[in-house]
């Protein structure tokens, strides 16, 4: 479906959030990286949430607050200190973040500020052992240009990232610090982006900058996108931790039809009558019409002693199962509310009923004990009693939002652009000053040092990459928009290898490999590093680098000579491989008999298929051709 985005008052705003690499983290000398040892101390917190300055309560902080949610906190020594358990001050900012977030804003065009100073922005989901993330304004103003044209830059800051959530049990939910204070960049859009492709170039484009300083962190997890989007009639819905920037667009695209649907819901309602004092919060115990019930939730939430609320939203009949985004409907909308408020597994209603073992009797039944008219929807929750009565409180106020049309929200991205709820949108009541640290100052003598040594536009880096290492353009152009354009630098300084194989290795084939499910993120710039360098010495071949980066990305503390150990990919000498080309002649002399130096192909090819992975082709070939002349010459 084609939409005219200008028609319908599209603006998008990006805050584009990137790791960025330094030796130590923000706020302490920890090294800031992730770890990979079992954690040695672990400690327990509950965050609530307290007034701001003017006497207010941040709604997004309260909402963490009732999940009633237990925080454990693992970490180890090498990767955390007293800092990140929120046990001693924060130290000085890091002169490095500072540095690098400075290059950003000069290579922009934005205006530093004269003196940084350190907030405190509340978050209390656990992410932080505070309770706030730090972050302070390192400049404002600047541009990114794209093909559509010039798009202003609002805010260019520096964070400490979150602390990592590593899996939940029961209400208890799980973080690991070594991730919590290392440096993270924002770069900040003005909401003027008015198409998804537009916004998809624009993160491109700001990635591309960020990546051209050669300062910034690869892997997923470590580039983050929050997406700001509203349409004319719709609401403001913040997406959080877009972790690609190819699917930027495609969110945007699905939250435009997600709102212009909820908006069709609403013109629905109206049309029908219904006013939001007739949705009430009347839950009625319908446990006994289940005690017989084929559903399996039923059935293990009535073992467990728990019991099923059910209440009737007037004049919903046929609207909760109309479809906003590709497998998404509005009753999957309160079901998430449901989830998040209530602590549930989900809900059951009757525009999807009967079904899941729920038998059309029984749904007669439920409607018959509601006195809902054809023209009423029903839901229901089974679980324990204040549970399901919290889920369903949930419910309801998602129905009486469904007749203001959107419900401004914050919304989480699943891996096919479409998006669920998380949490209410945070209020202005979250920022306060740091009173830890002192503000640092902005000097000119700084900001000139910094400009002098500010790195290659990406568009004169793609001009030196095809002239200085004749790479074509299509080539060059993957490495500038690639993570690893400063590896491909190092390595082809240090290993023979030709260039172009370099660059295809670091983009094309672990493209390939990341689409075949190999988490490519694992490798590291050593394990990569000296790969090529095996590569170089001759001791395993070109063709078995997607081979051996797959075998390393599922090993994660071997070694590239542990790979072609295992994987039998260790090259074969000269002698090893000249008794396989003898080998091949030996068995094929009906063969070089007819066709003489014409066999040199298909003997290229059954020797090959011996080798293929331990020998370099052009060896063969060489070996192969003397060897076969010297035959024929007999």
């Amino acid at each position: 479906m084609s939409l005219d985005y200008s028609n319908l008052g599209l603006k998008v705003g990006l805050e584009i959030h990137q790791q960025l690499k330094t030796k130590s983290k923000l706020f302490c000398k920890c090294e800031a990286k992730l770890s990979t040892r079992e954690p040695e101390i672990t400690f327990v917190r509950r965050l609530r949430p307290t007034q701001s300055e003017l006497g207010q309560v941040d709604p997004a902080a309260l909402f963490e607050f009732q999940k009633g949610k237990t925080i454990i906190y693992e970490a180890d020594r090498d990767t955390t200190c007293l800092v990140e358990m929120d046990e001693e001050p924060p130290h000085l900012l890091n002169e490095e973040a500072v540095d690098v977030s400075l290059t950003v804003a000069l290579m922009v065009g934005a205006h530093p500020v004269d003196e940084i100073h350190v907030m405190r922005k509340i978050v209390i989901d656990g992410s932080n052992t505070t309770g706030f993330q730090r972050t302070c304004v390192i400049a404002s103003g600047g541009e990114i240009r794209v093909e559509s044209g010039s798009i202003p830059i609002q805010t260019i800051c520096l964070e400490e990232d979150a602390a990592r959530n590593t899996g939940t049990k029961g209400l208890a939910i799980f973080y690991r610090l070594d991730r919590l204070g290392i440096p993270l960049i924002e770069v900040a859009t003005g909401p003027v982006i008015n198409t998804p492709s537009e916004a998809g170039d624009v993160a491109f484009a700001i990635g591309r900058i960020l990546r051209a300083t050669g300062k910034v962190r690869r892997g997923i997890g470590t580039i983050r996108q929050d997406v700001n989007i509203s349409i004319r009639g719709g609401a403001l819905i913040e997406i959080k931790g877009v972790s690609k920037l190819e699917l930027v667009s495609r969110v945007v695209e699905y939250e435009v039809q997600r709102q212009l649907n909820l908006l069709k819901i609403q013109d629905e309602l109206r049309r029908r009558g219904i006013k939001k004092e007739a949705i009430k919060d009347d839950f009625i115990d319908v446990t006994y019409l289940f005690k017989e019930s084929s559903c399996k939730v039923i059935r293990t939430a009535i073992d467990r002693n728990g019991i099923i609320y059910a209440v009737k939203l007037p004049k919903f009949n046929g609207l909760l199962k109309m479809e906003l985004v590709p497998g998404i409907r509005l009753g999957t909308e309160m079901a998430d509310r449901a989830k998040f408020w209530g602590r549930v597994g989900g809900i059951f209603h009757t525009d999807e009923l009967p079904a899941y073992g729920i038998s059309a009797s029984e749904v007669d039944a439920l409607k018959r004990a509601l006195a809902v008219s054809s023209e009423d929807a029903v839901v229901m929750v089974a679980d324990k009693p204040e549970n399901a009565q919290d889920a369903l409180k949930a419910v309801v106020e998602r129905a009486r939002e469904a007749i203001d049309g959107v419900p401004s929200e914050t919304r989480g991205p699943n891996p096919d652009g479409t998006t669920r709820y998380t949490r209410p949108r945070p209020g202005p009541a979250r920022m306060y000053p740091e009173t830890d640290i002192p503000p640092v100052p902005i000097t000119r003598d700084r900001l000139k040092r910094i400009r002098a040594s500010l790195p290659e536009m990406p568009d004169q880096k793609l001009t030196r990459l095809i002239n200085q290492y004749k790479l074509n353009k299509k080539l060059a152009e993957q490495l500038v928009n690639s993570d690893f354009i400063g590896l491909f630098e190092e390595i082809t300084q240090e290993v023979k290898v030709p260039t172009s194989v370099v660059a295809a290795t670091l983009t094309e084939t672990m493209k390939s490999l990341e689409r075949d499910g190999v988490e490519v993120e694992n490798l590291t710039d050593e394990q990569l590093k000296t790969t090529f360098k095996l590569v170089d010495q001759d001791l395993t071949a070109k063709e078995s680098l997607s081979d051996i980066l797959t075998w390393l990305a599922k090993h994660v503390d071997s070694s590239p000579e542990q790979a072609i150990e295992t994987l039998g990919l260790k090259m074969f000498s000269r002698s090893q491989l000249e008794t396989v080309i003898d080998d091949v002649l030996g068995k094929n002399p009906n063969l070089i008999r007819e066709r003489g130096p014409a066999a040199l192909g298909s003997l290229m090819g059954l020797v090959m298929r011996e080798v293929r992975g331990k020998a370099d082709a052009k060896v063969v070939n060489e070996i192969l051709r003397k060897k076969l002349e010297a035959i024929n010459k007999r």
